[in-house]
Order: structure tokens, then C-alpha cells, then sequence
């Protein structure tokens, strides 16, 4: 008899990264020493997640297209941009009240400069692509292609040097994105190698998770409460806001920006690798590890429905209304079937589902 394992796990937002990780929690809470007891492979789990990382990254990159098109690389290049940008000056204002460690009691206990910017600084890219397929130009589902460029821990290292809080060596920054690039260079150089790796990228994430969430302890996540809540509202709201403004400045109508407010699930792993990088940032990394796990839930659940009520109101001015009839008539119009992803974009968002 089938068991739909998978299908009740992708009801859950970022179920693939997260539920995996909320498996290793409970048994790293419960049985902390199960690691070093079983050791071998089983215990390999506990401590290989820059493996299964360092994998991951040269996977996502093999599906980058460094031949974008013009209007990808603009619309992909202001969302990625903006987000950048904002949370370099989300990092500098933070940084300068809280510099490098957590904030040790009262109501926000726990938030630290690491949380906010690794919140911040990566999109879930299935999410965005679902999203654009639906209510947005086709073309718009695109430019992931540039803004997937923010995966991993090096804009997040970046940010926080350029904030003034304490940097990485030039090594630390070259290996934490070398392997996106060689991934980039092999897809790039050869399509077959694009084909060969794509498919390992969604593979991978609920690997990911196990591995994030065996080192993680339940307790940081009940103490984590309502600031990941927060957290994950700062997200999808003012950086929301922002990257609306910016959207429609560019010439868009604000849907790409509003549905690429979002946090991507494998930014919960970002914290760890920045203190593993920088064991300056150890004392905020668990609990940075649970504020932006809890940001990506409510991200997954708020940025749809943001983005569907300013696509609504969008499309039924009339002269929306009408640029996207020309649109459809050129095959670059919103999908015929809202609630469903064209075949390409169905199996481009399953390559970044949880990223």
C-alpha cells in the first residue's frame, strides 16, 4: 500500500526543508549523544551538513543561464539588487545597537543582526515562480535565473562586513560561493551536465534539513516564539513594501516584487555556516537558525496572499487589463489556469522547491 509521504509533506510551506528539520530537532532534543553512538553514516548526519551544502550549491548552479535575456536580467537584477541593498542597510542600523551578538533578554531576546540579514537576503524561489506563473508575464518567472545568485551564505558574509560588524577572510568568501560558480560553469559549458544536475537540487533539501536539524534543540525554538513570528512579518511586509516600490519604479506593476518578499527554506542553514566561518557569530546562530525557519513558514503563508490581493487590484485597471491581453496574444501573458504552473515553470519550481 502507497503512502503519500511526500504529498503531506509539500502541504506544509517549505515542508521539504523544514519538516526533515523538525525530525532532526526532535532527535538531536531527545537524544543528543545518538550521533557519536551510532557514528558511520548515521552519525555522519550530524556533522556533514557543509557537504551536503557545498553539493547543493554546485546542483542550483548548473541551472543558472548565464544568457538571460535583457528584460530577465533587469527584472532579476532590480529584485535582486533591492533586496540586497535593503538588507545592508537593515544590517548597518542593526549592527550599530547590537553588533555581533544576540540580544540577551527582555522581549527580544534572541534577535541578532545575523538573523534579520539571512532572513532577508534570500527568496524562495519555487514560491516566486508559482507566484508568477499565476498572476504575472512568463518571461517574469525568469528572472530567478538572476535572483538565485543570493543562495548560500556569501551575500549574508558580505552584508555583515560591509555593516561594520566583524568581516571574513577573502578565502572564507571565495569558498562560500565557489561552488554556485563552478555549478554556473558547468551547466553554462555544457546543457547535458544542466540536465544531469538539475534534478539533484529538490533532492537534496529534505537532506539539508535532517542534517540543520540535528543540531538544533527544541527549547530555542519555543523560546523563538513570537519573534520569528516577527520576523517572518518584517519579511514579507516592509521588505514587501520596498521591493513593490522598486518593481514599479523599474516599469513592473509591483506583483514580482511583492511575491519575491519571501525567505527561502535553505536560508535556515546560513546562520551555521556564518559562525562556522566566524565563530564570532556562534552565540546568535542557534537561535538565528530558528528565527528565519520560522520566517520561512510565514513568509510561504502571508507573500501569496499579499501578492494575490495586489495582483487583483492590479489587473482590473483597464489599462493593465489590456497590456496583458497583448501579452497573452504573444504567449507572454498571466497562465489561462491561475490556480496551475505552465509544464516548464511546474518543473522549474520543483528544481528550486524549498530554496
Amino acid at each position: 500500500m502507497a503512502v503519500p509521504i511526500k504529498a503531506g509533506i509539500e502541504k506544509v510551506p517549505g515542508g521539504l526543508m523544514l519538516v526533515p528539520m523538525l525530525v532532526g530537532a526532535v532527535v538531536h532534543t531527545a537524544a543528543p549523544g545518538s550521533g557519536e553512538f551510532f557514528g558511520s553514516f548515521t552519525g555522519a548526519l550530524y556533522t556533514g551538513l557543509p557537504a551536503i551544502l557545498a553539493v547543493f550549491y554546485v546542483c542550483l548552479g548548473s541551472t543558472l543561464d548565464v544568457k538571460a535575456t535583457p528584460y530577465i536580467a533587469k527584472k532579476g537584477g532590480v529584485l535582486l539588487g533591492t533586496k540586497v541593498l535593503f538588507a545592508l542597510v537593515v544590517g548597518i542600523v542593526l549592527g550599530r545597537f547590537l553588533g555581533e551578538s544576540p540580544v540577551s533578554g527582555g522581549v527580544f531576546a534572541g534577535l541578532s543582526t545575523l538573523a534579520v540579514v539571512a532572513a532577508l537576503n534570500d527568496t524562495n524561489g519555487g514560491l516566486y515562480m508559482s507566484l508568477m506563473a499565476q498572476f504575472g508575464r512568463r518571461r517574469d518567472v525568469g528572472a530567478y535565473s538572476v535572483m538565485s545568485l543570493e543562495s548560500g551564505p556569501f551575500l549574508t558574509m558580505v552584508t555583515l562586513g560591509v555593516a561594520g560588524l566583524s568581516a571574513f577572510p577573502w578565502q572564507t568568501l571565495v569558498g562560500a560561493i565557489l561552488p554556485l560558480v563552478l555549478g554556473m560553469l558547468l551547466g553554462n559549458l555544457d546543457p547535458e551536465m544542466r540536465r544531469f544536475l538539475a534534478p539533484a537540487v529538490p533532492a537534496l533539501v529534505p537532506f539539508l534539513g535532517l542534517s540543520l536539524g540535528l543540531t538544533l534543540n527544541l527549547t530555542a525554538v519555543w523560546d523563538a516564539g513570537l519573534l520569528g513570528i516577527g520576523l517572518g512579518l518584517f519579511v514579507v511586509l516592509v521588505g514587501g513594501a520596498v521591493l513593490l516600490l522598486a518593481d514599479k519604479v523599474s516599469g513592473g506593476d509591483g506583483i514580482a516584487g511583492l511575491a519575491a518578499a519571501t525567505t527561502a527554506g535553505n536560508a535556515a542553514v546560513v546562520p551555521s555556516i556564518v559562525a562556522a566561518a566566524n565563530p564570532v557569530y556562534a552565540p546568535a546562530a542557534q537561535y538565528a537558525t530558528v528565527l528565519v525557519a520560522s520566517s520561512v513558514v510565514v513568509t510561504a503563508i502571508l507573500c501569496p496572499l499579499i501578492t494575490l490581493f495586489w495582483a487583483r487590484r492590479i489587473l482590473k485597471q483597464p489599462a493593465a487589463a489590456d497590456e496583458a491581453g497583448d501579452a497573452i496574444a504573444d504567449g507572454d501573458g498571466p497562465s489561462s489556469a491561475p490556480h496551475h504552473l505552465p509544464g516548464a515553470n511546474r518543473e522549474a519550481a520543483a528544481q528550486h522547491d524549498g530554496t
